[in-house]
């Protein structure tokens, strides 16, 4: 079992910045990728950034420009750095893993979430 610990989120101004953390820890082998998704009240979840083990980013069209994401593998943390928040921002974030446990299966892993809310 891999376990996802998100840290970080909170109120925060409009044009303010937050950096969110989540640490996998358990029995993994390997971790393929890290990222966050965000659900905001009545919207479909959504991908905001991913990083591969190999440092390979992708980020949501929204988030371009104003947000970054790395990785420390050494410690399987995963950073992402937000500024430039905007109300349309205020979501649940949550974190998400793609990894190989110690017997060998490959899933998905989710964190329980961080609220993450801008104001205007």
């Amino acid at each position: 079992q891999v376990r996802l610990v998100e840290s970080g989120g909170g109120l925060v101004q409009a044009g303010g910045s937050l950096r969110l953390s989540c640490a996998a820890s358990g029995r993994i082998f390997r971790i393929n990728y890290m990222g966050w998704y965000r659900q905001a009240p009545g919207k479909q979840r959504e991908l905001v950034a991913r990083i591969t083990s190999g440092g390979n980013t992708n980020f949501a069209d929204t988030v371009k420009g104003r947000f970054t994401i790395s990785r420390d593998n050494a410690v399987n943390t995963v950073y992402l750095q937000m500024n430039s928040l905007k109300p349309e921002d205020t979501a649940v974030y949550v974190c998400n893993a793609g990894a190989t446990g110690l017997n060998g299966d490959w899933r998905d892993y989710w964190g329980q979430g961080t609220q993450v809310t801008v104001s205007s």
